[in-house]
């Protein structure tokens, strides 16, 4: 049994919350996604709490959900795009935060460009603050969200295995699917070209493997990240055509596997280089469902986070 309230005041990346805080965000996320899938989608449990949607980086998934999650719940919410703001006239982080905290904002949702940038903020300001993604650091409720469209495909996330498979060097999907699957007991393995997996990444106790078609026979679930080429300073292979026909998955690798997989997505898809779109439109994708669960999920954690203020 979970335990009912979270560990932690903020929700900065999956290392700082543990695998009670997992299962109770899961058991909530369960609730609100009964209350999204009603004529009515709203319930009242946020009415008095202010959220400030703040993006120093472009989002369209991730914003939307968290907006929607909000908005669901009945929360007030505040939009603010960094690249339109004052930061693009030399504010600071602190600053920038400050002065909108100062308009009595509860929870501040923030993604930004720099590792760490939530953790530099939860210590010098009161509010709480939820990570939407910090550069290639974390991004926890994607992960959350990934492990919680497994958990409802195979009805548990323990002793099933999980390949990533991509550009695992710039990931801040894949170090949080990472540290998340493996709280929950799964076996994790990555994949991709030797130049996009991280040299110590064997530290983190994860197999790796080179090859998409074994790795694909060893999983259950294939989690296929896009290659993050606005990340990327140097080439870390020839082309993306060359890049598709070595871990590029088709319906033809799909249908001659010893077994059936599920096939997952974070988003946006770049049809044709990591997925090609008989793949992403097949049954075995759970792509749209991860979409929907991001809503109930998000919903979940501002719910609990906002329950113990």
């Amino acid at each position: 049994m979970a335990a009912d309230k979270l560990s932690t005041r903020h929700l900065l990346g999956i290392k700082d919350i543990n695998r009670n805080d997992i299962e109770l965000i899961f058991e909530t996320a369960d609730n609100f996604k009964e209350v999204i899938n009603r004529p009515i989608k709203k319930v009242p449990s946020l009415r008095d709490i202010t959220i400030a949607n703040i993006f120093f980086e472009n989002s369209t998934r991730t914003k939307l959900s968290f907006e929607l999650a909000e908005k669901r719940l009945s929360a007030d919410v505040v939009n603010f795009a960094a690249s339109s703001s004052s930061v693009s006239k030399g504010e600071t982080l602190i600053d920038t935060v400050n002065n909108i905290l100062s308009m009595k904002v509860d929870m501040v949702v923030m993604r930004h460009p720099y590792a760490g940038a939530g953790q530099f903020l939860s210590k010098h300001v009161k509010a709480q603050i939820v990570n939407a993604g910090d550069g290639a650091h974390e991004h926890p409720t994607q992960a959350l969200l990934d492990a919680f469209s497994i958990r409802q495909k195979l009805g548990d996330v323990a002793g099933k295995k999980v390949v990533i498979v991509g550009d695992i060097l710039h990931s801040r999907v894949a170090i949080s699917n990472i540290l998340c699957l493996q709280r929950l007991g799964a076996e994790v393995m990555v994949c991709g070209p030797t130049t996009l997996i991280p040299k110590h990444i064997h530290q983190l106790g994860v197999k790796v493997e080179h090859n998409l078609v074994k790795a694909l026979n060893w999983c259950d679930v294939a989690n296929m990240l896009r290659i993050q080429l606005e990340r990327q300073d140097i080439k870390y292979f020839p082309s993306l055509r060359e890049y598709a026909m070595m871990y590029g998955l088709n319906k033809q690798i799909l249908d001659n596997l010893d077994k059936e997989i599920i096939v997952m997505h974070p988003g946006p898809i770049n049809r044709g280089v990591e997925i090609t779109s008989d793949v992403a439109d097949s049954k075995q994708s759970i792509i749209l469902e991860q979409v929907e669960n991001g809503v109930a999920v998000r919903m979940a954690v501002l719910y609990l986070l906002a329950s113990q203020g």
